[in-house]
């Protein structure tokens, strides 16, 4: 059997699409250099750490195990770092892939699966996108995203290669079962951030701008749960083996929810009282964004499982839970 290269396979997302992988039963390698992922993550998968950007690795792990999909994660993700620090992410989410795909058409893959990012979208009218809205990045993250976009459409273009570029809107949540979850260190994204608070792992937690035009002035975005996403990855594998054609795909829930709202979800989840302190608007942030999903269920028959704020929050409260009770035995 062929296998499925993971890039970034021992990270949050990485780790949830190769576990649903192995237990279809395919034969996946992973590449990650552990920066921000985890050995113990990699469920059913050959670990090998190294850097996407080395094209030797690369090139020797696509001959050694006849891959015939990538599915690429591997990249620096945090919008405020990026604005801190482009070239950071230019080297990283942008060169990186220019040298995965080049090792690609050298090796004869055909089939390449992309994790992009609803920041390629920047400030839409109306805090709604679908595939078709204007990709305006306000951030250097959203940007490399693109730039990775194009490239990988301009070399499909020659007829060598087929896509699906799943654009992520905001990911939470951990395996139901706990077997794997998001530790990344200093991650940013809410619902991650607010559970280390609710566990006792900082003394407050801040939100960041409560004066947009939204009904509670806070931030409104569209949360879909990391189970519910990796499936979507699966489904996308599908496709291109079935040698169905290029896509570009949303993955949301269609609707949002406010840092307030999100807030109140993780309280009665914890049953505990949050200290929030309230912050001024951080660079590179929209007051709204929210998916219109329609065509990655029309094109790719996928339904979503996790469909409920409670939900995510409660798999994300109950990993922090069991790294708490890690930390505390080390």
């Amino acid at each position: 059997m062929n296998a499925v290269l993971v890039t970034g396979g021992a990270g949050y997302i990485g780790s949830h699409v190769v576990q649903q992988l192995a237990e279809r039963g395919e034969h996946v390698v992973v590449i990650d250099n552990l920066s921000t992922g985890f050995r113990e993550s990699v469920k059913g998968a050959e670990l090998i750490v190294g850097n996407v950007g080395d094209p030797a690795l690369v090139s020797r792990v696509l001959a050694k195990h006849r891959v015939g999909a990538v599915l690429h994660f591997a990249a620096h993700t945090v919008v405020p770092e990026s604005v801190r620090d482009p070239l950071k992410y230019y080297g990283n989410n942008t060169c990186s892939t220019e040298n995965l795909l080049a090792c690609c058409a050298d090796a004869g893959v055909d089939k390449f699966i992309f994790s992009s990012t609803a920041a390629v979208y920047g400030m839409t009218d109306n805090g709604v996108a679908d595939e078709e809205t204007p990709t305006h990045p306000i951030n250097p993250y959203g940007t490399s995203k693109l730039m990775s976009e194009t490239m990988l459409r301009d070399y499909c273009a020659t007829g060598a290669m087929r896509h699906v570029i799943l654009r992520y809107f905001n990911v939470a949540g951990c395996d139901p079962e706990g077997r794997i979850g998001h530790s990344t260190p200093h991650a940013t994204l809410l619902i991650k951030v607010a559970c280390e608070h609710a566990v006792g792992k900082h003394p407050s937690l801040s939100i960041y701008g409560t004066d947009y035009d939204t009904p509670d002035g806070t931030g409104i975005r569209d949360y879909i749960h990391v189970e519910d996403l990796a499936a979507a990855h699966l489904r996308a594998l599908d496709h291109l083996r079935d040698d169905g054609e290029s896509l570009t795909l949303n993955c949301g829930y269609g609707h949002g929810y406010s840092v307030r709202q999100v807030i109140d979800s993780v309280t009665r989840v914890s049953g505990r009282h949050l200290n929030v302190i309230e912050q001024p608007r951080r660079a590179g942030d929209t007051p709204m964004l929210i998916a219109r999903c329609g065509r990655l269920q029309h094109l790719l028959g996928w339904q979503p499982r996790y469909d409920d704020l409670d939900f995510i929050v409660r798999t994300a409260f109950l990993w922090e839970q069991k790294l708490a009770q890690r930390a505390e035995h080390v």
